[in-house]
């Protein structure tokens, strides 16, 4: 895995950012917007992980990118929370909730890969140059 200069290079931030914008177009396409302080909170934690994930890249240290990430995957788990709420609310439908399940399990799966890299490398970061 090459190393990324800048958070645009790192795909997890694409589809967490992907993720958000799908959060965000759900809403507004859902009887979610009526709901303001369930939507407010949605829309928080759909911008948390990638967030998260600019904010511990550019700390130039990987043990802190990595406590970023895991704080990303918190995240994810709290709109995952919001969209089973969401779903039983029927807010939703069994096809958007797939869709951004989809997206969550793929972000998942990416973020514990690179945290597995991170931990692995000997590579501490910039900040140590």
């Amino acid at each position: 895995m090459r190393k990324a200069w800048n958070f645009e290079e790192l795909e997890i931030w694409h589809i967490s950012k992907n993720l958000a914008n799908e959060i965000y177009n759900m809403i507004e396409k859902s009887p979610i917007k009526k709901d303001f302080s369930f939507k407010d909170q949605l829309k928080r934690a759909a911008l948390s992980p990638m967030t998260n994930i600019t904010e511990g890249f550019m700390r130039g240290s990987n043990k802190e990118f990595i406590q970023f990430l895991f704080i990303a995957r918190g995240s994810i788990g709290e709109i995952k929370s919001f969209l089973y709420f969401a779903i039983e609310r029927k807010y939703i439908n069994t096809e958007q909730f797939n869709k951004n399940e989809k997206i969550i399990k793929e972000l998942l799966n990416k973020i514990d890969a690179l945290i597995v890299y991170l931990k692995g490398t000997d590579y501490k970061g910039i900040k140590f140059k």
